[in-house]
């Protein structure tokens, strides 16, 4: 099936974005951390990363480290910014009718003020960060899963929506692995590119918003695309 540009996909779409390195790509969490944690975080997260420790065990033990008030936190996050094309992002797959939901193994707070800071007001789903008082916090998990394979503190998987809808996943990092090989197509940079170019996972490579506009919208619109994004159209049962 063919598309052109202004028409409906033929099928629902539902795209899901990470946060820290993808649509804040200075990662705001860590230079949270790096600036009010001991640094003691920096073993911790490291253990993660190599999968000495699952995600939540991690964030728990990273957050237990923090060491600063609320408004002094928020303050901190305002002068950090999304990528100024993102909102573009966001007005794209709303032309399309496209559900959009942020997802993250980070903290809600993070996201929350930053996106509000942009203008954006988008659901989200991430790991809480509970104010215990004073310049005390720690970490909830709503939303992680014993069968996550990833033992991620917030299953992205989870966040599917069900049914015949085409799913698509833009991100850069570990914490996206798992949802990743469950879309048909996937907007990746970082570690996530090199796991979607090991595992043939059907792929768009991006630096930023500003080329993942851009092909994104050539995929949706049917027009020429790289191989790996075709083989995402082919994987999806549709033609170009």
């Amino acid at each position: 099936m063919q598309l052109h540009i202004g028409s409906a996909p033929p099928r629902a779409i539902n795209v899901y974005v990470d946060f820290d390195g993808t649509i804040a790509p200075d990662e705001p969490t860590d230079q949270l951390f790096e600036r009010f944690a001991d640094p003691a975080w920096r073993g911790i997260d490291e253990a993660w990363l190599a999968g000495r420790m699952t995600s939540w065990d991690a964030t728990a033990q990273k957050v237990a480290l923090l060491r600063a008030g609320p408004e002094e936190i928020r303050d901190f996050l305002r002068t950090m910014s999304i990528d100024p094309c993102f909102a573009d992002f966001v007005e794209l797959c709303r032309t399309y009718g496209i559900g959009l939901t942020v997802v993250s193994d980070g903290l809600d707070l993070v996201l929350q003020t930053m996106l509000a800071a942009a203008g954006l007001t988008l659901p989200c789903k991430a790991n809480q960060l509970v104010w215990r008082g004073g310049d005390r916090w720690a970490a909830a998990f709503p939303h992680r899963s014993s069968a996550c394979s990833f033992r991620l503190g917030n299953c992205k998987c989870a966040h599917r929506q069900p049914g015949a809808a085409l799913d698509v996943m833009v991100g850069d990092g570990r914490s996206d692995f798992c949802i990743a090989q469950n879309c048909q197509l996937v907007i990746a940079k970082g570690s996530l590119l090199r796991r979607c170019q090991e595992q043939a996972l059907p792929h768009i490579a991006m630096r930023g918003f500003a080329d993942a506009n851009a092909q994104f919208a050539a995929w949706l619109a049917g027009e020429p695309t790289p191989a790996s994004a075709r083989d995402a159209y082919a994987a999806a049962g549709l033609n170009i």
